[in-house]
């Protein structure tokens, strides 16, 4: 008789199957509660554009990579994104835009590439997507790396800031935004590892429910899908590239 298959030991399938119920919660829940959050978050993305400005001297140059919160989804016009913000805080700089729509890090490696050099900052703006659809924390930390030293190749500072906590997004309700809040946490525990072997900024928007503005002021900061940032969520993550010396290198603040 042939020797019966080798089951793996239960502890083994409790993370499979724990992801497992969470994608099927969330999928359950998604489709009864906020169908329209999902395709007005289609319709963010079809209207969409990158922010990008080429002053004729320019006095900086940097490039902006990433996924839809590079581009500036959600906000009202693209002057509104971060890029945008940037923009029209230092009208003499230039910045060049690659970021696209459902980016993951595997993603803005393929960004970086077709980029070329000589940029005084790299702003990598990412992890949304890794979160979401489940990138394990082994594969986003090779990607997440790969991307910052590719980074490094372009530019003279590189600034990495993946987004906030991606549970606290009225678009998720328990239990997958708590889910999507453990998956968030490893992002930015990822993200901080990198940063740090890297030697480049990590700015984190990573906060505590009690603590993020995205929570106290959910309808303020969020765009109309309940996922993306408004423009002034991208007036909030702009405050807190700034006050975190995201542009310090450039502004000799």
């Amino acid at each position: 008789m042939p020797t019966p298959a080798r089951q793996p030991p239960l502890h083994a399938l409790r993370p499979r199957w724990w992801t497992l119920a969470a994608i099927a919660a969330g999928a359950l829940l998604l489709t009864g509660c906020a169908p329209w959050r999902l395709m007005t978050a289609s319709d963010l993305a079809k209207a969409s554009r990158p922010y990008t400005a080429q002053p004729a001297q320019p006095e900086r140059r940097i490039l902006v990579v990433g996924d839809s919160t590079a581009v500036g989804t959600g906000a009202a016009r693209p002057e509104d994104s971060l890029a945008g913000r940037i923009g029209m805080a230092h009208p003499r700089w230039q910045i060049d835009n690659l970021a696209s729509n459902g980016a993951k890090f595997e993603d803005v490696q393929g960004q970086l590439e077709r980029a070329g050099t000589g940029y005084d900052l790299v702003l990598v703006l990412a992890g949304g997507n890794d979160v979401i659809r489940l990138t394990s924390e082994q594969q986003l930390h090779g990607h997440m790396e790969q991307a910052i030293r590719t980074a490094k190749a372009r530019g003279r500072q590189v600034v990495l800031m993946p987004c906030g906590n991606v549970g606290h997004a009225p678009l998720f309700v328990p239990p997958v935004s708590w889910f999507m809040e453990s998956r968030s946490k490893r992002l930015h525990a990822t993200a901080q590892t990198v940063a740090l072997d890297s030697g480049v900024r990590y700015v984190r928007l990573l906060k505590p429910r009690a603590q993020d503005p995205f929570v106290q002021r959910a309808d303020e900061l969020h765009a109309a899908d309940g996922l993306h940032p408004s423009s002034a969520g991208y007036q909030q993550w702009y405050e807190e590239l700034v006050k975190q010396e995201g542009l310090a290198s450039l502004t000799g603040g």
